[in-house]
């Protein structure tokens, strides 16, 4: 079933054509013939983007820009009868982590719902992000002989799971969704951040972990102006980073900057989620979500203003260039020479940044109907 699964990603990142446009048959880009809805795609430097398509319960917009030599952001959508679920997977250390939790995360869900008969509740995503967990766990321990640094990577993790007219949000790590809610008949819209952040630069947070190692001076460490837990990551939850959850992995042959100078008695970092369930409500109109790249340089209140007075099409692809466009600034460059500069080098102005933005039929919602065709995206491994 997996490699079934796998073919159906691959067809969604076949070469574009010369017009820059492919299009989508039951949910998967490529392929010719009669379509079932038409999308602009395309690629422009290190950024990619989808303008416009459909998902069960409305349109999504996504894009996708590259600043690391490898590209360490993954994100999916996958929507059919069961409902929508949206996944931004933000890693660090490496690919290897966010490129697993995309292959398995979802299909985990989906397998724990069906044993609930399609229920979806907090409980069946926290135990879709605990196999999770568990899996590159065993991975990992596997291939310690031969690749022992994988103990080193890990990746925050945003996800957003539609079912019937519940909203469910689950976060670890520092991505964040922020929800546009139109205010009353005034024609405005509110930036309402839905997710919480899970980063040691946070005083709540800070306060958690001393709270959970009272009897550990240094659980936090404040290095170069950044807070950081025992003074190496900034994240306090995540999928992977083995090294600061099991000591037999917090030693050699590990890279040396990552092992710690006293035995480690217990996790310092959780893979447990934080969960919110949200009513959905039609003034509710539209869904940002986005690995940290985004937030350091756009407010949650820009965001939304960008998304709300423009064109849906295209809204994912806007919020990143004008995300660039403000981390060009603050190094009083043009974003055209911004543009010019490859990735790697690139990671000195802005890191790997992912958007999707999702915006709500309440029509489709309020009667429990789901539009077809089903979709099952996910982004590419290197663009």
């Amino acid at each position: 079933m997996l490699r079934g699964l796998m073919n159906l990603f691959s067809l969604c990142w076949k070469p574009f054509g010369p017009d820059g446009e492919n299009h989508e048959i039951n949910g998967v880009l490529g392929g010719g013939g009669g379509t079932t809805g038409c999308s602009r795609e395309g690629k422009d430097g290190l950024l990619w983007f989808r303008d416009i398509g459909k998902y069960g319960s409305g349109e999504f917009s996504m894009a996708v820009v590259q600043a690391n030599q490898v590209l360490e952001d993954q994100s999916q959508i996958e929507s059919g009868q069961f409902g929508t679920f949206v996944g931004i997977y933000d890693g660090h250390g490496g690919p290897e982590a966010a490129r697993y939790v995309c292959d398995h995360l979802f299909s985990n869900f989906r397998a724990i719902t069906a044993e609930s008969h399609g229920v979806v509740t907090a409980e069946t995503i926290q135990r879709a992000f605990r196999q999770t967990e568990e899996g590159f766990t065993t991975l990992v321990s596997e291939l310690w002989g031969s690749r022992p640094n994988m103990a080193t990577v890990g990746t925050c993790c945003l996800v957003g799971v539609i079912y019937q007219q519940t909203l469910f949000i689950a976060s670890l790590g520092d991505s964040r969704v922020v929800l546009g809610k139109k205010v009353g008949n005034t024609g405005g819209m509110a930036a309402m951040r839905l997710s919480t952040e899970h980063n040691a630069n946070i005083e709540a947070i800070r306060h958690e972990l001393k709270e959970l190692h009272p009897n550990d001076p240094q659980i936090v460490v404040l290095k170069h102006g950044v807070w950081r837990v025992k003074g190496i990551i900034q994240v306090s939850r995540s999928i992977g980073d083995l090294y600061m959850k099991h000591a037999q992995y917090n030693r050699e042959p590990i890279n040396a900057k990552f092992r710690l100078p006293e035995p480690m008695n217990m996790p310092l970092l959780s893979a447990n989620p934080t969960i919110i369930s949200h009513p959905l409500h039609p003034s509710d109109s539209f869904l940002i979500f986005a690995s940290d790249g985004l937030w350091e340089h756009l407010s949650n209140e820009k965001a939304v203003d960008i998304v709300h007075n423009h064109p849906r099409a295209g809204s994912a692809k806007r919020l990143v260039k004008a995300a660039l466009q403000e981390a060009a600034r603050k190094r009083e460059m043009r974003y055209s020479d911004l543009q010019k500069i490859d990735k790697k080098v690139r990671r000195h102005f802005h890191d790997d940044i992912t958007v999707i933005v999702l915006f709500f039929n309440h029509d489709l919602i309020s009667r429990g109907a789901v539009q077809d065709p089903p979709v099952s995206i996910r982004s590419a491994l290197e663009h």
